[in-house]
Order: structure tokens, then sequence, then C-alpha cells
């Protein structure tokens, strides 16, 4: 007797810890069921992936999504739209909102609100504060808490632990892995009269590869001293990689799309401000480093720091200009051209976009294709041309800093717990998000 799904994939060419390969995916209750071959199943739902490359569903762990206080730039809505347009089926969002997500009333609050609106799968960091300390333990192991976020350097929001004393009182309270914006406070002050009005592309030397050194050194002295695991977000800079090389211990790394593909001075001359973001975008030499540390396996994810702003702030004169630009929806088919370029493999791609995500925050039953793990696939077309333009971003900011840029391979299909959510461009049904479990969380709150 044949078994029966509620979902059958087939024809497709499926990246998984078997390597590449034709495999058929059967799916019962959202959850993976069988990988082989199905033919002679059968299925309420089958999806002819015939050309198609199977992926784990893509997890963007670095998104800002602006909700709630600047839902004029972007909502979770917006924001999860954009995510599965782009094939990503899971984000962490970042707790620079107004309110700060700094309490488990504000990280409950957002779960609500991602229950009620969003088209993807979703966790939230809980910023941490001078003031909120002791409360962290149990904040991170919250129902919908990706673990705690640390800005060690100023951006976007009012969120800064910067001080030696308060940074050690934070790692010794956490158990989880906790994400860092290493950036060093004390000497992007000092550098402050390096800013040219009118001239974005200042903002490249006044935020310096060495006030990033310096706070990512700091960071990783300080983890050592108490036994603590940190994920660098955004690394920018060349001596940045090859430090964290040689301390692997205690530090998880992530890198952009942003970082590995645009380069200064040519991103400020072709974007003005909309190429400001914090980290700066550095120069070819730095980029190089970078790419190295892809290769090497110093890098274990891959995150958009999806950070939309209008156009109107976007024109507005250096340095009142803000710094992020959107990425969601681009990291894949980005990410994928470089693959085509043979700057990196599908299953390094792969490895850093679902395996690596799962890896180092712990995530309960996503992030590989394998039996009983949540049916979440990201399907693309590894032939597909296409040229990246601004009306199709479904951010509510309405532009990307890659429009214009030709590319091949094009994310086809959005799959959530076995349910199709976009398909060739087009959404599918209503928002369906639920928050992202963690192993380290499972059976708390």
């Amino acid at each position: 007797m044949s078994e029966t799904f509620d979902l059958v994939i087939k024809g497709g060419t499926l990246v998984n810890h078997d390597g590449i390969g034709k495999r058929d995916i059967g799916v019962r209750a959202g959850r993976i069921a069988a990988i082989g071959a199905l033919a002679a199943a059968s299925a309420g739902e089958v999806i002819d992936a015939s050309g198609l490359h199977v992926l784990p569903g893509v997890i963007d762990s670095q998104v800002h999504f602006r909700e709630p206080g600047a839902e004029h730039k972007e909502t979770l809505s917006h924001g999860s739209r954009s995510a599965v347009l782009g094939g990503v089926t899971a984000v962490f969002e970042m707790p620079n909102t107004n309110p700060l997500t700094t309490s488990a009333e504000a990280l409950g609050d957002k779960v609500a609100r991602g229950r009620k609106g969003m088209f993807c799968d979703f966790a939230f960091y809980v910023g941490a504060t001078r003031e909120n300390v002791d409360e962290l333990p149990e904040l991170e192991r919250l129902p919908g808490s990706a673990g705690v976020k640390v800005f060690m350097g100023s951006s976007t929001g009012n969120l800064l632990v910067d001080d030696e004393e308060s940074l050690s009182r934070v790692l010794a309270a956490i158990s989880r892995r906790a994400a860092f914006h290493s950036e060093d406070e004390a000497r992007l002050i000092e550098r402050q009269g390096l800013r040219r009005e009118g001239d974005p592309a200042s903002h490249t030397q006044w935020r310096d590869p060495q006030a990033a050194l310096i706070s990512t050194q700091r960071l990783v002295r300080l983890a050592k001293e108490h036994g603590s695991r940190v994920h660098v977000l955004h690394i920018s800079t060349g001596e940045e990689m090859e430090f964290l090389s040689q301390h692997k211990d205690v530090a998880s790394v992530e890198a952009t799309p942003q970082h590995l593909t645009l380069t200064v001075p040519q991103a400020y001359e072709a974007l003005g401000a909309k190429a400001q973001m914090n980290p700066p975008l550095r120069d070819a030499a730095h980029q190089k480093i970078l790419w190295w540390g892809l290769g090497q396996g110093v890098v274990d994810v891959l995150g958009s720091d999806h950070a939309p702003h209008t156009l109107e702030e976007k024109a507005l004169e250096y340095p009142a200009s803000p710094s992020g630009m959107p990425g969601v929806q681009t990291l894949i088919p980005v990410m994928l051209d470089h693959v085509n370029a043979g700057r990196l493999s599908l299953e390094r791609f792969v490895d850093l976009t679902s395996h690596g995500p799962q890896r180092i925050f712990g995530i309960a039953c996503k992030g590989r294709i394998a039996a009983g793990y949540d049916a979440d696939f990201t399907i693309v077309d590894m032939a597909q041309k296409r040229t990246i333009e601004d009306d199709w971003i479904a951010s509510k900011c309405g532009w990307t800093p890659f429009a214009g840029r030709r590319v091949t391979g094009w994310p086809k299909g959005t799959i959530i717990r076995g349910r199709r959510v976009m398909w060739e461009d087009e959404i599918l049904g209503e928002a369906g998000g639920e928050p992202v479990r963690f192993l380290e969380a499972l059976g708390v709150g």
C-alpha cells in the first residue's frame, strides 16, 4: 500500500546532509515525514520541482522590521512579505524598536503582533541595557526570544552598553549565545569630527576598521573570562576576520551580502547615502579577507541586516541621513549569483543560511531537511537570470541598493511548515507565522 502525505515535493534536486541529489520529500502535519523516491505515494498537494533545487528553509538571523514605533519605514507584515518573496522562511528581529524590546511585556507584544501579521516564522532579540541585566536570564528563554542583543557602539535606536563593567555583568548573567554590534563607542565619539557634511563617503573614515577591531578584541577577552558564547554581527574588516579565526571557541561570526558584494568608494559614488550603514562598507582589500574568512569556515552565518529607511530619510544631507539598508529580500538572489560565479558552493550557502543558524543558535527542528524537522524549504532556480529592481521589493521603504544588478539564481518558492507561502513572486494565503523554538528554552514559559 502506498504512503499518503499532505504534501509531496517531487523531482527536485535536494541539498541536505547527504549532499546534492534528486530526491522527493513527503510532508505530514507540517513536518518532514520521508525523503527518497516517492513516485508511488499519494498526497493532498504535489509540487513538481523538476529543474529546481530544494534547500532547507533560509533563516535570516538579523533583520530590523521597525514595528512598533517606526511603521512608516517598515512593519512586521511588510518585512515578512519581503522575506518570503525572497525565499526566507524565518527571521530573527532586532530590539531597537519603540518601545525597546527590553522587557517581557515588550517581547510578548511583538510575539502577539508576529502571530497576527507575519508571513514567515520569527523570533525577537531582547535588548540588553544597564538596567535589565538581572532580568536577562529569564528574558532570553521566553517563548519567541532569539536571545540577547548588545549594541557596543551606537547605531539605529537608543540601546547602548559600551562600558566594560556593564558588558561583564551581561555576559555573567546570560547562558545562551548573545549577539553583538561591535564598534568601540569611545573611538566613534573621538572621531566624529571626521564626518564631512554632505559627504556620506566620510562615514567609512569616521567608523574606521580600528573602531571595530578594538571592540571585538574586548568582547572576545570578556567572553573568555566569563566562559560565554558570543555572536559577532556584520563583520566588515579584514583585521576582525583574521582575529576571529583564532577565537572560534567562543565567537561565532556573521557576514552580510552587502559587505561581501559592495565596496567603497564605488558604492558611495553610485548610491550616495543609500550605501550608508553601520558598520560601514569597506574597500576591496577588506572584502577580499571577508571572502577568505567565508572560504576558511570562519563565517558561521549570513545575515541581511535588513534595516530599511524611507527614500526621504536617505535624502537628508549626511550625517543627518540614517544608517541602514533593506536586504532580507535580496539575500538569496545576491548570494546565489556568487554561487554561480564560483565564489562559494551551493552546499556552503546552505550551511551559512540554514545549518549554521540552527547550529549556533540551537534552533529546534529547523535548518535541516531531515525527518521530524519542520517542512521549511527554499526552492530556487539556479539558472534563472533576472535583474533586481525596486518595484520587486515588498519592504515598505520600496528600494534596494542592488537595483539594476543582473543576477543568476532566483527564489522560486517558499514553503513554511508544509504550507506554500510564496510561488513565482506571488504570496499565497494569509499571514501564518509562528515563533521559532530553541533547544535551550524548550519547556520554558
